[in-house]
């Protein structure tokens, strides 16, 4: 075989190499959806219907010994139910046992995107709150070791119907051992602490002051759908509310008991939590970095 043929045929499979490469990439960074009539990426967790009396520890059975939360993928009372509209899957979370459904899979530097919008249902121990749920990314161990007894230790992107002073959808929230940093100032006379792109970064979270920080107000009127978005990379976070950056985090890491560890990856938890909540359009997909219009929040 001359030196032309060869060449030739050492450019036609680099070509092809290039090609399925490429094809791969592509594929591997496309809109992927996680909602299906099924429920095939999902499980769920339930502890326990609560009660005004409940004090972040296990309510008491019959005997009067601690009772045994519901547990995994035991759906009681149809908590978590799918239905169909305009050829849409819609997910219902009814919120009248606390929990949640989550990822089957683990999930590290992604674009997450959805549509929510709360229902008319609420129940105790919420009747006279806003009506709350949250999307808990990075989500790691078992389920029920935060104080409300329900979910993993994560980082919390609060879903919260708009217009209540008790908080916002976009809102940060440190679940069990979760620690992280944002930008964030307390206004004069609050005492939480409010999402400020210009202030000094503060640690939140476990063995901090505080595990909170507010946002500002960006829902859809009460009844439409609101598009959230949450973009993760490599220990940075956006909070994306119709199309607002409402907050920027970086350094997310949980408190193991003696030292600080990378909290990067990990499951996806949409909560239940005393409120009906319907979510649609659920989808995800792979960064390769930091999109470069949002590099200038860290």
């Amino acid at each position: 075989m001359n030196s032309k043929m060869k060449n030739y045929r050492i450019y036609i499979i680099i070509a092809i190499s290039g090609l399925l490469t490429s094809c791969g990439l592509k594929k591997e960074n496309e809109w992927k959806p996680l909602l299906d009539n099924e429920l095939t990426e999902w499980q769920t967790y339930l502890s326990y219907a609560l009660t005004d009396s409940f004090r972040f520890t296990a309510p008491l059975d019959e005997f009067q010994n601690p009772a045994p939360p519901i547990g995994y993928d035991k759906n009681e009372r149809n908590v978590f139910s799918v239905y169909q509209e305009n050829d849409e899957w819609i997910l219902r979370i009814s919120g009248e046992i606390y929990g949640c459904i989550f990822t089957k899979k683990d999930f590290q530097n992604y674009h997450l995107r959805l549509k929510v919008k709360f229902g008319t249902l609420k129940w105790t121990p919420r009747l006279e709150k806003a009506k709350d749920s949250g999307i808990l990314y990075h989500s790691t161990g078992e389920c029920g070791v935060d104080g409300w007894l329900s979910w993993m230790t994560s980082q919390e992107f609060q879903v919260m119907e708009g217009g209540t002073k008790e908080g916002n959808s976009g809102d940060y929230w440190s679940v069990a051992a979760a620690r992280i940093q944002v930008r964030a100032s307390i206004p004069e006379g609050e005492t939480n602490y409010f999402y400020n792109p210009e202030a000094d970064w503060v640690d939140l979270g476990a063995g901090r002051e505080q595990g909170l920080c507010r946002a500002a107000d960006y829902n859809s009127p009460k009844g439409e759908w609101t598009t959230m978005e949450l973009i993760c990379h490599e220990g940075k976070s956006l909070h994306i509310v119709n199309g607002h950056v409402v907050m920027a985090l970086k350094n997310s890491r949980y408190w193991n008991g003696y030292e600080s560890l990378p909290l990067i990856q990990g499951k996806i938890q949409l909560q239940s939590e005393a409120a009906e909540v319907f979510y649609k359009d659920i989808e995800i997909k792979q960064l390769d970095k930091m999109p470069e219009q949002y590099e200038r929040f860290f």
